[in-house]
């Protein structure tokens, strides 16, 4: 009994940095992929997102360790191994990409509170601020233990799809049997599922966090636990997103745009228990993504320039790490608030830009992880170092098959 309450006191003192980066990937543009995933494909593409969960592990695993062995973040590492220029170079498109994805969980926040009649003049500031304050005088520990709490709120999905009664067999047979339609519209949403899922600003906040968190060589068995369950939650809330869609919207052949259409669209299918489930699921999802990108923005910005931040630090010891929170918290929030600002055209291209820094983020993590200078004896072997190339040689065939599909349409 006492080895038993040991290791599960060990298991919660490690407990967030998987869970935390694996659900933040569940975000507005995680969500809308997933919608529009089963709405337009049923239950056909469910493989690709077990492929993707699988992805999840393999490299936010890899991420964590890297962080626990060498005590530094991914930016920090890919500066001291590569040199300024391209560690800058990776800087600058990571904090673009990152401040076009914060747009869009301000977004998630302002269409989920429009659902329920709330203008987004009033929730959008309301929620930067809420997620500023939280940052900037909370604790380390009370920040983690209320972003795991915010995280409750992806039960909402699972609910909903249940709520919309699917059909389990099918969805069954589209997780285990491989099959796909080879158009254009079909590669661009399985890219993208890859893409929200396996996102490069939650590779670099995991590894950070993991460094601010303060673990240890020793903790790396039950970080993997930590990891696991959040990649496998992501994926089993992704699935429910998708079956809820493809048992109501797809089967009716009602087309979305985003997670708000089809939050409007399940109420007349699968019931106003349904609908509202799946609306408080996008503003708790984009809520959480929202307090997690302005962070892993900061945590990469002070590895690049070397400058020690931690969540526990306070402002006059870690000013670049607390203004780059803010910066990016305002700007995302500012932008959404402009009228008639293009939302769809920024959450777009900030995507694109994500699937193009993720290949080379990818072969880094692995030259580094197969560093032994580096790692010591937690080097990438062989069989490691196969299945990291056999899925960064995915994601780059995704990559090419929408770059070709799109240049022939």
């Amino acid at each position: 009994m006492r080895r038993r309450r040991f290791a599960i006191g060990g298991l919660l003192a490690v407990l967030g940095p998987g869970l935390l980066a694996g659900l933040s990937d569940d975000d507005p543009a995680g969500i809308t992929t997933y919608s529009v995933l089963g709405a337009r494909h049923g239950y056909q593409l469910l493989w690709v997102l077990v492929l993707s969960t699988v992805a999840l592990v393999l490299f936010h695993g890899l991420a964590a360790r890297m962080g626990v062995v060498t005590g530094q973040g991914l930016i920090g590492l890919v500066r001291q191994r590569y040199g300024v220029r391209v560690g800058g170079a990776v800087l600058t498109a990571l904090v673009v990409a990152n401040i076009g994805t914060t747009c869009a969980e301000f977004a998630g926040i302002a269409a989920g509170s429009e659902l329920f009649g709330i203008s987004r003049y009033a929730s959008v500031p309301a929620a930067a601020v809420i997620v500023s304050v939280l940052v900037l005088r909370g604790s380390f520990h009370r920040v983690e233990h209320f972003l795991l709490a915010v995280s409750a709120v992806f039960l909402a999905y699972i609910a909903s799809g249940v709520l919309a009664r699917p059909d389990w067999g099918a969805a069954a047979r589209g997780m285990l049997v491989p099959s796909m339609p080879t158009d254009a519209a079909t590669v661009a949403i399985v890219t993208a599922t890859v893409g929200t899922t396996l996102a490069p600003w939650g590779l670099s906040f995991i590894q950070s966090y993991a460094v601010d968190k303060k673990l240890r060589v020793d903790d790396l068995r039950l970080e993997r636990v930590d990891v696991v369950t959040g990649a496998v939650l992501t994926g089993v809330i992704g699935f429910f997103v998708v079956v809820a869609c493809a048992a109501t919207l797809h089967r009716h052949g009602r087309p979305i745009r985003d997670a708000a259409d089809a939050a409007i669209a399940l109420e007349p299918l699968a019931g106003p228990a349904a609908a509202t489930l799946f609306a408080v699921g996008l503003i708790g999802a984009a809520f959480l993504a929202a307090s997690v990108l302005p962070l892993s923005t900061a945590y990469s910005v002070c590895e690049y320039v070397g400058v020690e931040a931690a969540v526990d630090d306070s402002f006059s010891k870690a000013r670049l790490f607390y203004l780059t929170f803010g910066l990016v918290t305002v700007l995302g929030g500012c932008i959404v608030l402009i009228p008639d600002a293009p939302l769809v055209t920024i959450l777009v291209a900030t995507q694109v830009l994500n699937a193009v820094l993720l290949v080379p983020l990818l072969i880094v993590m692995i030259v580094i992880g197969r560093d032994r200078d580096l790692m010591g004896e937690f080097t990438v072997g062989r069989s490691g170092t196969i299945a990291y190339g056999a899925t960064t040689a995915a994601v780059v065939i995704c990559v090419i098959a929408l770059g070709v599909t799109t240049a022939l349409g």
